[in-house]
């Protein structure tokens, strides 16, 4: 039976919790078959020797006598070689054999691992060292939790500062307590500081209505947040999120659980925050301009408290799943300070290069399939992140293609059974992970262009623009028809297909105007004197990537139109704002009419990112200032007509020949 929450509105069907657990489970099993691994330990494959294993013994009777101790082969010379080399300080290295530390004889190896990844890709044949080949990968040392030590305890603000020093080795009642605490009240009481959340939130001083607010929200994040982000499994974290005082540690199955990471539990509840309709937080809106202050706190804490347990900062599981959630959760406003820089999202790539996820050798060495394809469903999220944020922001992507090597996604040959088959598993059996695997592919290529400094003084090289037209249209003609949105739609078509397929589409959009955008600002390279056939040249190519651009812009236009209709961008995890964005920039330059739905989308977004009000506003200025003055460009000027014809908005959509089946969508 699922558990009430409450988000509601008509016409809207989230996932029940029975399809929550299926997400999860087609994460963890949608993996590549694994394959037979070499049993013999370390020392014996160094020394080229037969392994003499007994059974029930971690070393085998050769390494009991000859293995050498955990640092023996670097020295200190070795370490700072091999950290020039890849320019990391050589104290990032000493750091990790450090006793205070957590698993200090483990992660060295995976870091000289990360540092000697070229010589590795040369050719070398010595097979790299895995992580813990243990069924699960705990962060247990001696029965301490790392972050249950009092070292690790840095304080939020005067607010806790006297707790900060038990704050990780409390309960979960105990968490919420310093979670849902009011903001700094200074010489009032706590109770009257709550005064600022709106009058539902004095409540929060009461444990059993914090207990019942903190269960609203996580169901609220497995709604909403799970269907797109399935980096958590819904039953075992409910289970785990013990809200007893002083409870023994649960037994699930026949294996006893790890307490929840606090950070992990604050990222799920500022989650849960921004899209819930709780009285509180309706309360919390209704008096602070449609705004919640509860949430804004929420994911304040939430990023200090992963700060303070050195999430950014030690290898590990539970480490990796916060970093990408907390990412898209904060402002994602490049231009503001707490805005999107990329941090957490490089944090979560470092965290799985020390745990060595990139090596399908490592990845295999893993045993329990609920880890593994958490982490690989994790590594693959990064990548496709870290690849379009790069040529988003003008950003030089941290992985690169020969990073990794480990399989993608794959469905099976036969496909799903129609009938029983979830979305999800439709839209993997159409390719959707690999389609969006090739275009991320395509957008590191062109980011690597648009980030050099040179890109600024001489411009874009003609033959490098061509070549990015042309992956784009093969792109195109291979995938579209199958990930983005269909010719035609059931009216039956759920949230998150819908979603899914608008993201896809919107995705590939997007980069024809980004790269049109791209030649407004650095313009083609050219060699003094153009000749009249080169010029000709690159007038056609920009004339192509205009109309490319517009009708990209007009069908972004009519999705975002469509999905803030059904008020499906209010519960959006911060997926399609760029696209939206871009389109509607673009639009407004242009005086084009259509720019309104992009207008109207990004007004409801602000239910969750109050930043995009303020581009709504934006584009709407750029809009009237157009029909004023006309549009406005420099480099590729030569192209846009010089008077736009207004046609009127329209929903449907006809680019590339998909039709648009209308609002109908639900």
């Amino acid at each position: 039976m699922d558990s009430p929450h409450s988000f509601s509105q008509p016409g809207l069907v989230l996932p029940t919790q029975s399809m929550q657990n299926h997400i999860h489970e087609l994460v963890k099993t949608s993996l590549p078959p694994p394959r037979k691994q070499n049993i013999a330990c370390d020392a014996c494959r160094a020394r080229k020797v037969k392994c003499c294993k007994l059974p029930g013994q971690d070393k085998c009777q050769v390494s009991r006598f000859h293995s050498p101790s955990p640092s023996s082969h670097l020295c200190p010379l070795h370490v700072i070689s091999i950290a020039c080399r890849r320019i990391i300080p050589a104290r990032s290295y000493f750091r990790f054999f450090s006793p205070t530390l957590y698993r200090a004889s483990v992660y060295p190896r995976h870091y000289v691992q990360q540092a000697t990844s070229e010589k590795k890709r040369n050719g070398a044949a010595r097979r790299p060292r895995g992580i813990s080949s243990s069924s699960s990968h705990s962060p247990v040392e001696n029965g301490v939790f790392p972050w249950s030590k009092s070292t690790w305890s840095i304080p939020w603000g005067p607010r806790i500062s006297s707790h900060a020093s038990h704050l990780f080795q409390t309960s979960t009642p105990n968490l919420l307590y310093h979670l849902f605490a009011p903001p700094d009240y200074g010489t009032l009481s706590r109770s009257s500081a709550y005064a600022a959340w709106g009058d539902v939130a004095i409540k929060l001083e009461d444990e059993t209505y914090r207990a019942e607010f903190a269960v609203d929200l996580v169901e609220v994040y497995f709604q909403i947040v799970h269907t797109r982000l399935p980096l958590l499994d819904p039953s075992q974290f409910r289970s785990r999120l013990n809200f007893h005082t002083g409870s023994p540690r649960l037994l699930l199955g026949s294996k006893q659980e790890d307490p929840l990471h606090p950070a992990l539990i604050a990222t799920v509840l500022a989650w849960g925050a921004k899209f819930s309709e709780h009285p509180l937080l309706v309360a919390d809106r209704n008096q602070n301009k449609g705004q919640s202050l509860l949430a804004k706190a929420l994911v304040d804490r939430c990023r200090e408290l992963a700060e303070s347990t050195k999430v950014h900062r030690i290898p590990h599981e539970d480490h990796v799943v916060i970093a990408l959630l907390i990412e898209p959760l904060q402002c994602q406003d490049p231009t503001v300070e707490p805005g999107y820089h990329g941090f957490w999202l490089g944090c979560a790539i470092r965290n799985l290069l020390g745990l060595g996820i990139n090596h399908k050798s490592n990845m295999i060495e893993i045993k329990d399939q609920d880890t593994r394809g958490r982490m690989i469903f994790a590594w693959w999220m990064a990548c496709l992140c870290d690849a379009f944020s790069s040529f988003y922001y003008h950003r030089k992507p941290i992985l690169d293609d020969d990073d990794y090597d480990i399989d993608f996604y794959t469905a099976t040959r036969d496909g799903p059974d129609s009938a029983n088959a979830s979305s999800r598993e439709q839209l993997e059996f159409l390719g959707y992970y690999a389609a969006a695997h090739e275009l991320a592919r395509i957008s590191r290529k062109m980011a690597r262009q648009l980030w050099q400094p040179q890109t600024d003084c001489y411009g874009l090289p003609f033959e490098a623009v061509e070549q990015y037209m042309s992956d784009l249209v093969e792109w195109r003609d291979k995938h579209l028809s199958r990930v983005g949105v269909p010719a035609s739609l059931v009216s039956g078509w759920d949230f998150i297909t819908a979603v899914s397929a608008c993201a896809s589409d919107a995705q590939y959009h997007v980069m024809w105007i980004f790269l049109f955008n791209a030649l407004e600002e650095h313009g083609i390279q050219e060699q003094e004197p153009v000749s009249p056939g080169e010029r000709s040249r690159h007038e056609s190519m920009k004339q192509k990537i205009f109309e490319e651009a517009l009708q990209a812009s007009l069908r972004v236009s009519a999705l975002a139109g469509v999905l803030s209709a059904n008020g499906y961008l209010k519960l959006d995890t911060a997926v399609m704002h760029v696209s939206i964005i871009r389109a509607g920039v673009f639009l407004a330059r242009l005086g084009r009419p259509e720019v309104q739905n992009c207008i109207e989308g990004l007004r409801q977004y602000t239910y969750a990112y109050e930043e995009t009000g303020d581009q709504a506003e934006q584009i709407e200025r750029t809009y009237k200032q157009t029909a004023v003055d006309g549009p406005n460009f420099q480099r590729m000027a030569s192209v846009i007509p010089r008077t736009s014809p207004h046609h009127h908005a329209h929903s449907d959509l006809k680019t590339n020949g998909h039709d648009h089946p209308g609002s109908g969508t639900r």
